[in-house]
Parts: structure tokens; C-alpha cells; sequence
């Protein structure tokens, strides 16, 4: 069995930073401490980091939507993945509507099997809530799916509020968590109506028919759901303030609810919608890029730890897709590439300018999700037994976000020309090099993750 020895570098765990070795025998993790060199191949990295190898807990690759397919499939999406120090993706089997829940398992599976070069796992996204439905939940168990999503807008995807009710009250038998993308679709309808109307059609009106308050009053909504049902439940995606207040009066009345945030949410705000069509067009996902005063709510939230996880949606399009829309806003494809750029930008922008610990940067992009979606320990943490996915971090590494540089197949990165402080140096797949100084190295041996219930 090879055996690879890290050696020189501080692991970063949400206990704090030591300098430790960390030794790989297969697949797994079988040591961390010192003078951990004997009998195996030594690989120095003094002055790095040693990372868990990060989970994008909220992907969208070879998706169908918007009479389109995102740019990037699992291919090119875990190439982008694993450039950026991300080991697992949990993507979401999409059910359509009039089709079961192992319909939709299985077309994921064949989506992402032998394509994928990081290991992944799906989440259930529920469009068509049925008895026959019901009685499939066990099955998904069995098959490791263990988390699942609904929509509160969107007509191919729409669940109503007995709907979620009784999908909450059921997973809750099984141990199961629902996450929920709320915003309150009649009202975004007639705003989106109205403004067709007064022949308002640029992609400045994107956000100004999903106001805040859609955010917020879904968010309420779904949490007096799951007050009703006494079940745990997510956020997803949470971009405003009013919503994160939501989720604090939630909790002070007992609700079990975690919620996830986006880099997107975090560094950008809507004023980018001003700007010509091409680069407007760039920016249109959902919910939409919010206000700073939005961001600081957001960025507060991380560091009181009162947000759970930092994923990216992505959801990519190419800016041929995106003109799908150029008189239209509303057929713009909603979406964006960020899966590559996530960590760089929290060590830059959260890290660095002391907003997060490097203990938070590792429970927010390892740990909490890992713990969250069922995959703790196996993932998430540098400890024996492990599987060995590492990311080697240079703290002391500056760069430059370019699409040209990046992965996607998407064309472009909204973080175009951000000057960045450190990179990402080495990232190892259950003990193998995968990523090294900016070249993949070996691709297509992502493997598909098992999950057990959330615990976090």
C-alpha cells in the first residue's frame, strides 16, 4: 500500500491550528502528529496549511432548466471543483414532475458516474409531492440520500404549504432534514408581471421584483412549517437580512434550523445590475444580489457562528444562454459559476480581513457540512480513519481570479480581476493527488458518497 507523509505544515481543524505531519496509507488517513516520515513517501509542505478537503454542499451540474442545460456537467464541474480545493460536491437529483424519486436518483447517477473527478453526493429535490412518493422515502435512505429540497416559486418545482408539511412530517420518521429555497412566488408573479406590462425588461428589474421581503416572508413561512411539524430544517441560499432575522426569532422559539449563505451574498450587491446587458446579464441568479447592508447582516452571521455553512449554487450559463433574455429579463437563465472560487475568496475577504477565524473558514467549508449532510467523519476532518482528502493551502500565495484561468465551461467568473491572498497548492482524493500547482492532475475518479443522517 502507498504511503504519503505530509510534512512541515500546520492541519487546520474548527479546534484551532497545530503543526502536525499527516500520514496517508490508501485511501485513508492513518496518523496525524510528528516525525511521521517512516517507511513512507515524504512530501514537504512547511509554511502550508493542511485543510479537510472542502464540500460544496449546493451544486447544480447537468441541470435542466430554463428550456437550457448548465454549461457545466459533472465533468467540467468537479474539474472546477477540485481546482478549487473542493473533495465532495453535493449536488441535487431533480425530480420532474410525473416522475419517481428513483426516477430521478438514477438519471443523477448516470449524469455524474465515471465523469466526476470529485466524489459526490445528491440531495432529493421533490417538484411532484404524491402517496407514491411517500412511500419511496425509505428507498432513498437505503440508497444514501439523506437530505432533500423544495422550492417555495417556480412552477416546474413548487411545493405548497401542506405539501412541505407533510414531506417535513414524514422525513422526520427517518431522521431526514429538508432544505428550502423561499421566496414567496405569487407576489415575485405579479411583480414580474407588472413590470412586462410597463415594458420594463432590462435586468435591472431582476431584483427589483424579488425584494427583500419575498426572502423574508418565505423564510417566516417555512419556518412556522417546521415549527408546526417539530422538524429540523435549512435555509439555503440565504441572501438578506430580514430572512437571517427570521431565522434568529426561529431559533429562540425552538425551531432546529441551519442556515447556508454564498460568497455571492457575501462580497457582491445589486448595483451590478446597472450595467450593460452582457455584464448585467452575468449576475442574474436567485435570489438576487442584495444590498450591503444585506452582506453585513450576512458576514455578522458567520462570525457569531449563527450560519451553519458556506456553499455557492452553482449554476452556470454561458453568456449565449444568458442572452436568451436580452429583451426579456425573465428568461435569463439564474445562475452562476462559483464552486472553483469559494475558499480563495473566504480566506481573502473573511479570513484575512478578520471577519472569520481560519478555525470558522474550516467548520463553514468542511466540517459543518460534512456533519450536516451525513458524511462526518468520513469527511470534513484530518483525523485517523479519515478518508485522506486534503487540501495543501498557501497562506503567503497571491493571485488573480480570471475565467481564463478558471475551469467552468461557463466563459466568465463574477469575480473577474479580484486580487486574491493565498492559493490552493495541492489537493489530494482519498490520498491521491488530484491537483497540483494549478494543473489537474488526474480526473474521473470521483466515487459516489453514501450519507447517514445529519448531525451537527
Amino acid at each position: 500500500m502507498n504511503k504519503i507523509v505530509l510534512k512541515g505544515g500546520s492541519v487546520v481543524s474548527t479546534r484551532g491550528v497545530k503543526k502536525a505531519d499527516v500520514l496517508i496509507a490508501g485511501e485513508k488517513i492513518v496518523a496525524v502528529g510528528k516525525h511521521l516520515s517512516a517507511d513512507a513517501q515524504v512530501v514537504d509542505i512547511s509554511g502550508k496549511l493542511i485543510f479537510p478537503g472542502f464540500i460544496d454542499a449546493h451544486t447544480h451540474f447537468d441541470l435542466e432548466v430554463s428550456d437550457t442545460v448548465t454549461a457545466d456537467d459533472f465533468e467540467s464541474g468537479s474539474q472546477s471543483a477540485v481546482a478549487g480545493g473542493v473533495t465532495t460536491v453535493v449536488d441535487f437529483a431533480t425530480q420532474n414532475k410525473g416522475e419517481t424519486l428513483t426516477d430521478a436518483l438514477n438519471n443523477w447517477h448516470m449524469k455524474a458516474f465515471g465523469k466526476s473527478s470529485c466524489d459526490y453526493a445528491f440531495h432529493m429535490a421533490i417538484s411532484d409531492w404524491r402517496e407514491d412518493i411517500k412511500n419511496e422515502l425509505p428507498a432513498m435512505f437505503e440508497q444514501g440520500v439523506t437530505s432533500f429540497k423544495v422550492y417555495m416559486i417556480y412552477d416546474a418545482m413548487e411545493l405548497n404549504d401542506r405539501e412541505i408539511y407533510e414531506l417535513m412530517k414524514e422525513l422526520k420518521r427517518y431522521g431526514g432534514i429538508v432544505g428550502c429555497h423561499c421566496e414567496n412566488s405569487g407576489i415575485i408573479g405579479k411583480l414580474r408581471e407588472e413590470a412586462l406590462e410597463n415594458g420594463d425588461t432590462a435586468p435591472k428589474y431582476h431584483p427589483l421584483t424579488r425584494p427583500d421581503f419575498t426572502e423574508a416572508e418565505a423564510v417566516n413561512r417555512f419556518l412556522s412549517i417546521a415549527e408546526a411539524a417539530d422538524a429540523p430544517c435549512i435555509v439555503v441560499h440565504l441572501s438578506t437580512r430580514g430572512g437571517y432575522e427570521e431565522v434568529l426569532r426561529a431559533r429562540d422559539k425552538g425551531v432546529l434550523v441551519y442556515a447556508e449563505t454564498c460568497p455571492q451574498y457575501l462580497l457582491l450587491d445589486d448595483r451590478v445590475y446597472e450595467e450593460s446587458f452582457d455584464v448585467a446579464s452575468k449576475y442574474i441568479c436567485s435570489p438576487p444580489l442584495r444590498k450591503p447592508e444585506d452582506k453585513k447582516a450576512l458576514w455578522d452571521a458567520l462570525k457569531t457562528n449563527n450560519a451553519d455553512t458556506v456553499s455557492t449554487d452553482h449554476c452556470s450559463f454561458t453568456l449565449e444562454q444568458k442572452r436568451a433574455g436580452e429583451d426579456d429579463f425573465t428568461k435569463i437563465p439564474n445562475g452562476m459559476p462559483g464552486v472553483e472560487t469559494r475558499a480563495i475568496l473566504m480566506y481573502t475577504y473573511g479570513v484575512k480581513k478578520h471577519r472569520i477565524s481560519l478555525q470558522q473558514m474550516c467548520a463553514y467549508l468542511s466540517e459543518n457540512p460534512a456533519r450536516l449532510y451525513g458524511m462526518y467523519p468520513k469527511k470534513g476532518v484530518i483525523k485517523a480513519s479519515s478518508d485522506a482528502d486534503l487540501v495543501v493551502f498557501d497562506p503567503k500565495g497571491h493571485d488573480m481570479i480570471t475565467a481564463e484561468r478558471c475551469h467552468s465551461k461557463c466563459g466568465y467568473t463574477p469575480f473577474e480581476g479580484v486580487k486574491t491572498v493565498g492559493s490552493v497548492r495541492q489537493v489530494y482524493l482519498r490520498g491521491n493527488l488530484v491537483y497540483n500547482e494549478g494543473e489537474i492532475v488526474l480526473k474521473n475518479k470521483g466515487k459516489y458518497v453514501m450519507r447517514d443522517h445529519y448531525d451537527l
